[in-house]
């Protein structure tokens, strides 16, 4: 047979294993519940042991047709039920997975192809339209493009009762013209795996893409002994087991679709994805699928309290609720506390290169800074430092790595931006020339610059004051755009608020977009006022019935910048 030795998974010259790796945990919980959901996505049910099936034949296939052992293999995943097989199959191959977007701009997804070493691909079924926007860019790659109308695929019984793929949607003919170009794999069960392929703790389990400053992508790459530190402590931290019902609500190339996966696959317990039109009444759909675990974006609040959705006692069964991506304001976790009354609530912070979250705060009800919900305590195994700008620095990162421990800002006990060294810091980015800036030396250790500004209370629990770049200087006067968004969200009918800073006659100019009822400038200038220095009262105001989204459903700033700069004379 042509192809890498896949020696049914237990070879290929890896002194590794499968234990405490992301495929680990799937095994785990597929000795758990083997005949139970492990994933419901529309009318599709995938049990583990038939995911598991599916993504060792997608693995197995893979391998058998490449010649080399590539160095990393791109995985185009939605969120129907095949995207699931497709990312744990990535995994299964003990190969860097990549995953990617379906919906992302063909160029987009292109570079970084490019940038990871992607030489091969596993699309999901409903990838064809991305598939075809790459194959017309010129990308030549392997492609396993399966959709699981298959002997080994899903239960896939429509509720019409008529047999359809593995999304739920009849492929047939579709792809054998549209692919013409591609050089598809064909599925091969004689090349299934018995086992995921073994790895090294050192190993990279995936690499995610960031924004960069430059427009370019950063590429992350996250190792197996970064995801084994994470996981044990959530173990560790929460009681999640084969009863619960996750809700999936994250996008499988944003690093909180992992803690989604892994939580719930860890725990032997069902993931449900609820699709758009769940949202305009969520507690049906929370009933509906007996949801006990929800995560998702503080925007989602905002979603379903517009939607009628935050009635006081709407989510019952919900035991835990968990919010992280954007700063949580004490207001939407009350409001979302009464609807889900006896569920524990977490406030999870940290940025990709820290490895999905790298911290906690369980709020029980108490205000924070700014009227925000403090984003807790760092993980164990971790170390921090407050780096303070000196007042005539303009507080940018060292220009070198190899000079930090001179350039480096000063440290503070209380306040500044966050920087972070521990077990679950990335080995850096696929570019080496993105850490400089980002890492720095000091102690002996390598640290993490977030970008984050942040106040430490007495007890330890750190307070989130916002971007170090949301630092501006009005009329001479400093002040944190997130101070600005709480003053003017405490005015009366305002339900949130969001800053932006524009360039004005040799100063900026700030522009505030607010949810609620529409208020006058006049009336939210005197309120702000009431707590703001007057140089830094904003003097234009925008309502909105709501904030842009991104892909990764946080408020999108760099949309309302756009939009504040033509507001701007």
């Amino acid at each position: 047979m042509n192809g890498i030795d896949i020696d049914n998974g237990t070879g290929d010259g890896v002194d590794g294993s499968t234990h405490d790796t992301l495929p680990g945990r799937f095994l785990r919980g597929l000795a758990k519940s083997p005949d139970r959901p492990a994933v419901r996505s529309g009318e599709v049910t995938l049990t583990y042991r038939r995911l598991h099936e599916r993504a060792l034949l997608l693995a197995g296939s893979l391998l058998a047709a490449l010649d080399t052992r590539p160095p990393a293999v791109g995985v185009l995943a939605g969120k129907g039920a095949s995207a699931y097989a497709s990312v744990l199959a990535g995994l299964y191959t003990g190969i860097t997975m990549v995953p990617l977007q379906p919906a992302f701009p063909a160029a987009r997804t292109l570079r970084m192809i490019e940038a990871s070493g992607v030489r091969a691909l596993i699309a999901d079924d409903d990838s064809l339209p991305a598939l075809i926007a790459l194959r017309d860019l010129g990308v030549d790659l392997p492609v396993l493009y399966a959709p699981a109308g298959d002997t080994t695929g899903a239960d896939t019984t429509g509720a019409d009762g008529e047999g359809a793929d593995a999304d739920g949607v009849d492929h047939k003919g579709v792809e054998h013209t549209a692919t013409g170009r591609l050089r598809t794999v064909a599925l091969d069960p004689a090349a299934a795996l018995a086992a995921p392929r073994p790895v090294r703790a050192e190993d990279i389990a995936y690499t995610l893409f960031t924004s960069g400053s430059t427009g370019r992508p950063k590429g992350v790459p996250v190792t197996h002994a970064n995801t084994a530190h994470y996981f044990s402590l959530l173990d560790a931290r929460y009681d999640f087991g084969p009863d619960d019902v996750f809700s999936q609500n994250f996008d499988l190339n944003f690093d909180c679709g992992m803690f989604d996966l892994f939580c719930a696959w860890g725990a032997g317990a069902t993931l449900v994805v609820p699709p758009p039109q769940a949202f305009r009444d969520m507690p049906a759909f929370v009933a509906a699928h007996g949801l006990t675990v929800w995560f998702s974006t503080p925007s989602a609040i905002a979603l379903i309290r517009r939607m009628g959705g935050l009635r006081p006692g709407s989510m019952p069964s919900l035991r835990w609720s968990f919010f992280a991506g954007e700063a949580l304001s004490c207001q939407d976790a009350e409001d979302w506390h009464g609807a889900a009354p006896g569920a524990e609530l977490e406030n999870l912070y940290g940025p990709t290169e820290l490895t999905i979250t790298i911290s906690a705060h369980r709020w029980t009800g108490e205000r924070g800074l700014n009227n925000m919900v403090p984003i807790g305590s760092v993980h164990s195994g971790h170390d921090v430092l407050l780096l303070d700008p000196p007042e005539d620095s303009p507080g940018g990162p060292p220009a070198e790595e190899n000079a930090a421990e001179e350039n480096a800002t000063e440290e503070s006990a209380t306040e500044g931006e966050l920087c972070i060294a521990g077990r679950q810091l990335t080995p850096g980015y696929l570019d080496p020339a993105d850490d400089t800036g980002r890492f720095f030396h000091r102690y002996g250790r390598r640290w993490y610059r977030t970008g984050d500004r942040v106040r430490r209370t007495d007890g330890g629990v750190l307070q989130y004051l916002g971007r170090k770049d949301a630092q501006v200087q009005v009329h001479g006067v400093r002040v944190e755009l997130a101070e600005v968004d709480a003053a003017v969200r405490a005015g009366g009918g305002v339900q949130d608020a969001v800053t932006v800073a524009v360039p004005a006659d040799e100063s900026v100019e700030l522009v505030v977009f607010y949810t609620g009822t529409p208020v006058s400038a006049v009336q939210l200038a005197r309120d702000a006022r009431a707590v703001l220095p007057a140089a830094v009262v904003p003097r234009k105001y925008v309502h909105l019935a709501e904030f842009p989204l991104n892909s990764n459903r946080k408020i999108d700033r760099r949309k309302l910048a756009l939009q504040a700069a033509t507001t701007v004379d």
